[in-house]
């Protein structure tokens, strides 16, 4: 550097530095949306891998914003005890006895555990109309290209619904928008339901941020919201993603063979 560039450097008054407002973020999740959206992101997981999942999820979220965490609440719903008929299988199904409810009261207690994690859970899911022919399934069905003995299990779905957590959901906001506890809120979902309390943190002054871990949404969720993050590749590219299980595998193997070393 010569002595004239110097002198103008040192001869330009200092500008001043403008203060950032510290950043302190709320997580808020919609339990049934992340666990299907993190099961097509990041593959098939145990209880405890899906809960270190989540907390390393929200962790992207928070360096993103170079923010504080203020607290994760994850919004869920017991699974049902319900006994119900198959119309495959032709049988009685008792839900409590399922895979799937051993795998979700064991995936709640692996949060319970977490740092920082409240869980909400609403009243117990309620069935509409037991288990229901999926869409893909009916359509080939009913277009002949396949029969009904070409049928199988995994072609139905439990069809249930969500009792409390939109109402939690919404009391939550307005208790950090009124106490002026937070001042981001980063919600994960997809759902339209959710664009009233949207609108409630945008009016209090809250940064209202949406991920819908790629999932469509409506416009007029969009339009309520300050924008849209989504912290994982998007598909095919999610296979990459560290989260991914079959990385976690590779992490684990690779691991074992440095012990092994």
């Amino acid at each position: 550097m010569n002595t004239r560039n110097r002198r103008n450097i040192e001869s330009k008054p200092n500008k001043p530095q403008i203060a950032r407002r510290p950043i302190v973020t709320a997580i808020l999740i919609d339990g049934g949306f992340y666990r299907k959206r993190s099961y097509a992101l990041f593959g098939d997981k145990t209880p405890k891998q899906r809960a270190d999942e989540l907390l390393e999820y929200c962790r992207r979220h928070i360096l993103n914003s170079q923010s504080s965490l203020y607290r994760i609440f994850y919004y869920d719903c017991p699974p049902s005890e319900k006994v119900l008929y198959h119309p495959l299988l032709q049988q009685q199904i008792n839900l409590a006895k399922s895979d799937q409810f051993k795998w979700s009261n064991e995936f709640f207690k692996h949060l319970l555990k977490k740092r920082k994690v409240a869980l909400r859970r609403g009243e117990e899911l309620e069935t509409q109309q037991g288990y229901v022919l999926k869409q893909d399934p009916l359509k080939k069905l009913l277009a002949g290209t396949i029969k009904l003995q070409d049928l199988c299990e995994s072609d139905f779905h439990l069809d249930i619904t969500q009792k409390g957590v939109d109402m939690r959901l919404g009391l939550d906001i307005s208790t950090l928008a009124e106490r002026n506890l937070v001042n981001q809120i980063v919600m994960i979902s997809g759902d339209s339901d959710f664009v009233p309390a949207a609108k409630y943190a945008r009016r209090a002054g809250i940064d209202f941020i949406l991920d819908p871990m790629w999932a469509n949404i409506t416009d007029s969720l969009s339009e309520h919201i300050d924008g849209i993050r989504q912290c994982v590749l998007q598909p095919p590219d999610n296979l990459n993603d560290p989260l991914h299980v079959n990385n976690l595998r590779q992490q684990n193997a690779d691991t074992q063979d440095e012990e092994d070393l």
